[in-house]
């Protein structure tokens, strides 16, 4: 009896990987794990969760800030030589191995711990300025319900008794881009200057925490239906925003500024970083949440076939949000432009009494006066000839996370009547994807606190989710001072671009060298009847990691050769403009980056020191068969309850013996009494 339960506890790798049942069975009689309801539910979960608001904001704005069409060069190379063959290597993976993300690094090699807990942290990160996002967006939506919308037009001030005008910063600047920066955020002018707690954005911040705690705290218990409409809805108002924006003026200057590539751009190594940041938001890479979601398939499922699709529709939202975007974008440049240019015709008409609004038409001003209008400044009307460019109007058109708060409102104006209706239903998008993300997020952590199981009050879900969500409310005030947008941009540019690249290397050297490529190409073709083509092969063995070394170098040395700068906003001239970053900036900085990545060394040297253990999970492990307790909450009866089937090994090659090992998943208690038990 004894030699039995040593059996049981002391697994060779040959029981372990490749795995030949979808559970393993420790201790205990074996129980179902669960399952996707059907391969269409899986597929929309997945889409649902990779397509965000990353691809709505995030990748027009990198187009926009990395020579339009040259930054789709980066991006496809990123898109084949690292998202498409890192999709597959997490969905694989953890497929095969059915376990999350702490758990299936564990089993990869005890060594690897880290990578799941950096994820972890990384996800937190994350979490807590994406919250801003839809802080804002619940502000939009709030706004949304009056006639006409308050950023429809500029508002007037009154300088002399009966005469009034209108701001002269709206004026500049344009009614929307207006409301978000001076009305919404009511932002400072720097970094440094905090200008207290802005009360609407509070109230926001506040109302979208508890709209995340309610919907964690009871579980994500949507049925399939909801999971098709979530995936479907934003095509649905992209589509109709698709439409409208080509029938609007200026929408091909637009698109040609999208596709017009500007190619020293390329020379930058932040556009080739922020391609692959990029793509990593836009799949869902290096969270942990594609490997827990293809953990519950059927040990079959064709995995490969599965990466394809994905990353084809990911691609092909990415283009068309783009385009949409560009379309709106050069509507609204043709507004500024021709805005600029009636205000220089009415100052000539001031200036030149011999010309008025009929004589003076605006064919006659490019001929005759747009090429030398500085001879005719004067003070004497208390205004100066501005410099109208079109193009100068695209590139400041697309700054900044505002983009979808600038641009696609000016559209929402341009519906008419309608326009609040649409702007509700525009909104209701945005939170649709941004909230639907968050609480993929905010789950991924609360699951490997539960699985870590330090202290018996992290079983109770109710509390964990409330310590986490107000702990990530407690730092997003942050986010409602007058500098709060600026603390959204730093957090957006490290706290999930370096860790995210980082841990994605980790899992790419972890699967290709440590698991090994022989076993993971047998895993691969016991499941899906072949095994990967060299391509894939080559991608994750060779290219993905040179790659991302070479990206993370080249970046380092960009960084550090000039002072970092962040975006600040000009009232005086209704732009952005790059400030310097203050000292401590750079202290959060570090640490935003240092938090999460060095649980990689971390972990693998406290345990190559004998510090951390990880004997207890076994028990835990038998208890649930590989599904932790809070997965299944957070699934909810989007899985139903399935026997897998059962596979024998005898039609693949087995890998060499090895030393028995333990594993366990996601166990780190640092006893060795707890060792010995």
């Amino acid at each position: 009896m004894g030699k039995k339960n040593h059996e049981k506890l002391e697994l060779n790798p040959e029981q372990i990987t490749p795995l030949t049942q979808p559970t393993v069975e420790i201790e205990g009689p074996e129980v179902p794990r669960l399952a996707w309801d059907s391969k269409l539910q899986y597929f929309f979960m997945v889409i649902s969760y990779a397509v965000g608001l990353g691809n709505v904001w995030r990748f027009p704005y990198l187009t926009q800030q990395h020579g339009g069409g040259a930054f789709l060069i980066p991006y496809l190379v990123m898109l084949f030589a690292e998202g498409m063959p890192l999709l597959y290597l997490e969905l694989a993976i953890g497929q095969k191995l059915q376990r999350g993300s702490v758990g299936v690094w564990n089993i990869v090699h005890p060594l690897m711990g880290g990578v799941g807990l950096a994820s972890a942290v990384t996800s937190y990160m994350v979490a807590i300025y994406y919250n801003a996002i839809i802080m804002w967006c619940f502000y939009y939506l709030f706004n949304s319900f009056q006639s006409p919308l308050p950023w429809a037009e500029c508002p007037t001030e009154t300088i002399a008794e009966n005469i009034t005008r209108v701001v002269p910063e709206c004026d500049l600047a344009g009614p929307t881009s207006y409301f978000w920066y001076r009305q919404a955020l009511d932002v400072s002018p720097g970094l440094e200057h905090s200008d207290g707690i802005k009360w609407k954005m509070l109230l926001s911040l506040l109302f979208s925490w508890l709209i995340v705690y309610i919907c964690i705290y009871k579980g994500i218990k949507s049925s399939g239906k909801v999971v098709y409409f979530t995936a479907t809805f934003p095509y649905v108002v992209l589509t109709i925003f698709f439409i409208r924006g080509l029938t609007l003026r200026g929408a091909a200057d637009g698109l040609m500024h999208m596709l017009t590539p500007k190619m020293d751009y390329l020379m930058n190594p932040q556009c080739w970083l922020d391609a692959a940041t990029q793509i990593f938001f836009s799949f869902g890479l290096a969270f942990g949440g594609l490997i827990a979601f293809s953990s519950y398939n059927p040990i079959h499922n064709n995995v490969e076939k599965d990466a394809i699709l994905v990353s084809l529709c990911n691609w092909f939202t990415a283009i068309f949000a783009c385009t949409v975007i560009f379309s709106i974008m050069g509507f609204k440049a043709t507004l500024m432009y021709e805005h600029c240019v009636e205000h220089n015709i009415e100052l000539l008409t001031q200036i030149l009494p011999e010309w008025n609004k009929t004589t003076l038409t605006t064919t006659v001003y490019h001929e005759m006066f747009e090429q030398n209008l500085t001879s005719y400044n004067t003070t004497d009307f208390g205004a100066s000839f501005r410099v109208c460019s079109m193009e100068d109007d695209l590139n400041k058109g697309a700054e900044g996370t505002g983009l979808a708060f600038i641009v696609f409102t000016q559209a929402i104006v341009e519906f008419g009547p309608s326009a609040p209706f649409w702007s509700i239903v525009f909104f209701l998008m945005l939170l649709s994807l941004g909230l639907g993300s968050e609480f993929g997020t905010i789950e991924g952590v609360a699951t490997s606190l539960y699985d870590l199981d330090f202290h018996p009050w992290l079983r109770k879900k109710w509390l964990v989710s409330g310590v986490l969500c107000g702990s990530c409310c407690l730092i997003g005030f942050l986010f409602v001072l007058g500098s709060g947008f600026y603390w959204v941009g730093l957090f957006d540019t490290f706290a999930g671009s370096y860790p995210l690249i980082i841990v994605a290397l980790a899992e790419a050297i972890g699967v290709s060298w440590v698991y090994g490529m022989p076993r993971f190409s047998r895993d691969i073709e016991f499941m899906i009847g072949h095994k990967p083509r060299w391509f894939w092969r080559i991608a994750w063995k060779f290219v993905a990691p040179l790659l991302i070394i070479a990206l993370l170098i080249a970046t380092f040395v960009y960084q550090f050769s000039k002072p970092v700068t962040y975006k600040a906003y000009n009232p005086n001239k209704g732009v952005l403009e790059d400030q310097p970053y203050p000292w401590y900036a750079g202290v959060v900085c570090a640490f935003l980056v240092l938090a999460s990545v060095l649980f990689l060394p971390g972990v693998a040297l406290l345990r190559k020191l004998g510090i951390l253990h990880y004997d207890r999970a076994k028990a835990m492990a038998a208890d649930l068969q590989g599904t932790t307790s809070s997965t299944t909450k957070f699934l909810g009866s989007q899985m139903s309850t399935c026997s897998m089937e059962q596979d024998g090994t005898t039609d693949i090659e087995k890998p060499e013996p090895e030393k028995p090992i333990q594993f366990t998943i996601d166990d780190f208690r640092a006893s060795s009494k707890d060792s010995a038990v």
